[in-house]
C-alpha cells in the first residue's frame, strides 16, 4: 500500500483559506508593509487540499496569495503547526510572517521563483 503526501516550500492560499486580510497589494504599493508590523502575530490557514508537509523553522516557506488562480508572492513565513484531516484530505495550520517583499521584489519574484505564465499575477 502507498500514500500520497505533497512536500511544499510554498504556502499558497486564498483569503478564504487564511491569507491575511490585512495585506492589500494596492495599499502595499503606496505604503509598503514590513514584517515588523506582524512580528507578534500568528495566522491560521485551513482546508488546503491534499495532505501536505512544509519546511520546519528556521527554514522559510514562501507566502503566496492565490487570487483567482494567479499567484502573488508576498514574502516568507515559518510554518508553526500543521493539522492533517485524513477524512477531508486537507491540511490546516498556523504560520508567522518573517519577511514581506517590497513592491519591487514582488514584481520580480514570479520570474525568479516560479516562471509559470498561467499563475502570473503581476504582468
Amino acid at each position: 500500500m502507498g500514500s500520497y503526501i505533497e512536500t511544499n516550500d510554498t504556502l499558497q492560499i486564498t483569503r478564504e483559506q487564511g491569507f491575511p486580510k490585512e495585506l492589500n497589494y494596492e495599499k502595499h504599493k503606496v505604503v509598503p508593509y514590513t514584517a515588523e508590523e506582524f512580528k507578534d502575530r500568528i495566522f491560521e490557514f485551513k482546508d488546503k487540499p491534499n495532505i501536505r508537509i512544509y519546511h520546519r523553522p528556521p527554514v522559510r516557506n514562501f507566502l503566496v496569495e492565490n487570487i483567482d488562480g494567479k499567484w502573488l508572492y508576498w514574502g516568507l513565513v515559518h510554518i508553526l503547526e500543521i493539522h492533517h484531516d485524513y477524512i477531508k484530505n486537507t491540511t490546516s495550520g498556523k504560520y508567522k510572517i518573517i519577511y514581506i517583499n517590497t513592491p519591487e521584489e514582488m514584481q520580480h519574484a514570479h520570474n525568479i521563483i516560479d516562471r509559470n505564465e498561467e499563475t502570473r499575477y503581476i504582468e
